[in-house]
């Protein structure tokens, strides 16, 4: 018997909605009230430098005095370092048990520009090392928090610090609402593009102004200009400048080859095809970040057919925090294959990255050395990051808000996202105990920062001059 034409019934489970997942969310605040989030209690038995010394043990023993010091520097800059001891504190803490596709490490100075494949400007998270799913509660605090101590550093006064923190939980309820409000293929696709920050004030717009025009230095042939000297022979090498930046050792080096080209496989079709026109030049170890330092970072010089270069940095990817620190079970998400992510910590990062990205780099893949997990991506790409203490209070309060909007924007991609909005609702309850949580963890962190200049002190950690 024929089907008349547009009768075609398909069986297929049913997609939960919006609507019932937001329904579910506001169920939520009987069993965990939103107020149940406005206060951090430590554990007794926490040990923040433990937790530090537990990561060192896997890292290069001579980059943990510089890693150190970098942490030092000042409040917030401890704090960058420290998403594995806030893992460890949330691990107490109540959840709704709701995750999401999360960033791990979703501080503000997490968030910058970057040039798109079309080569537009745009800005979103940037930085997916603890990527993995897990409870979104954990991105939203660890976000206002690091506005707190941001706005501490900068010598903000107390009003000021609670009002940017207020402002930064608000723009996260409020763009998760937005969010929520297009369509899925607009949600997942729609970048948060940047022209010359008309929708901001005067001292925004400035900012942004000022960073788009230091993205067009970002590139890999600034980098090549910069850290080469041309040989006799009229290749490129690079110039050492230790210990941030040093030539790796010849067993690594005999690798690079191979290392790239199992990369490869990893990458779309064109990406890999526009690869193979290239040839391998150099390879360098590089230092990035705070929280990173120690961990295995390479640049990789690559040489086009008009002697143009490219530049890719390799990274390696241990085990999220979340789970390593904060106990969380490892889960995937639909369209993370498990095997994969089971066998690859490079995988996990580069396939986070992809869903929590409006767009993403197309250079970016991973490769396993020896068990060791790595993910590749460019390493210049015009992507700049916003000087934050060089903010005015309004450009600072943009900021701060930008970041939010992103970040609810890259949770609203996984199917919990409308449960989060009906949990949060519209008004101030949830957002207020928020801020109020991460005033709290603020002081835990402030405190922590003075134990570990103390630790210093008493010879317990040797620091390294920062370049």
């Amino acid at each position: 018997m024929t089907r008349a034409p547009g009768r075609l019934r398909f069986d297929h489970a049913h997609v939960v909605t919006h609507a019932e997942r937001m329904e579910e969310g506001r169920a939520a605040r009987t069993r965990l009230p939103r107020s149940a989030h406005a206060h951090y209690v430590p554990d007794a038995r926490r040990d923040p430098l433990g937790v530090l010394d537990r990561q060192h043990e896997k890292r290069l023993p001579d980059l943990i005095p510089l890693r150190i010091a970098r942490m030092l520097q000042d409040p917030f800059a401890f704090y960058r370092g420290t998403a594995a001891i806030q893992a460890a504190d949330l691990a107490g803490e109540p959840t709704t048990g709701a995750h999401v596709a999360i960033c791990g490490d979703a501080h503000i100075s997490n968030f910058g520009l970057f040039a798109s494949p079309e080569r537009s400007m745009v800005f979103d998270l940037n930085d997916f090392d603890e990527a993995t799913v897990g409870p979104w509660e954990w991105d939203v605090k660890r976000l206002v928090t690091s506005v707190v101590l941001a706005a501490h550093v900068r010598g903000a006064s107390a009003d000021e610090v609670r009002r940017a923190a207020t402002r930064c939980a608000s723009a996260y309820r409020d763009g998760l609402n937005e969010a929520l409000g297009q369509d899925a293929v607009e949600r997942f696709f729609r970048a948060t593009s940047v022209h010359d920050g008309r929708q901001f004030g005067k001292d925004s717009r400035a900012v942004v102004q000022a960073a788009l025009k230091a993205a067009e230095k970002r590139t890999s042939a600034r980098v090549i200009a910069r850290i080469t000297k041309t040989a006799a022979d009229g290749s490129m090498h690079i110039v050492e400048s230790p210990p941030r930046l040093m030539h790796v050792g010849p067993e690594v080096e005999r690798r690079v080859s191979g290392v790239i080209e199992s990369y490869r496989t990893t990458v779309s079709p064109d990406i890999s095809l526009l690869l193979s026109q290239h040839t391998i030049t150099d390879a360098a170890r590089r230092v990035v970040g705070v929280g990173s330092v120690g961990t295995r970072c390479y640049i990789v010089v690559l040489t086009g057919p008009l002697g143009e270069p490219l530049v890719l940095q390799v990274k390696e990817a241990a085990e999220s925090v979340i789970h390593d620190f904060g106990n969380v079970p490892i889960g995937t998400i639909s369209g993370v294959d498990p095997d994969l992510r089971a066998a690859n910590p490079g995988y996990r990062v580069t396939a986070h990255q992809r869903i929590l990205q409006a767009v993403s780099d197309p250079f970016l893949g991973y490769v396993t050395v020896d068990g060791v997990g790595l993910y590749v991506r460019q390493f210049r790409d015009r992507n700049v990051s916003f000087d934050i203490p060089a903010l005015t209070e309004q450009a600072f309060i943009d900021y701060v808000r930008a970041c939010a909007m992103i970040l609810a924007r890259a949770h609203a991609r996984s199917p919990e996202g409308a449960f989060i909005a009906g949990y949060i609702g519209r008004g101030s309850a949830f957002t207020d105990a928020v801020v109020a949580w991460s005033h709290d963890y603020a002081r835990q962190s402030l405190a922590d920062y003075e134990k570990l200049r103390a630790a210093v002190a008493s010879g317990r950690y040797e620091t390294a001059d920062l370049v």
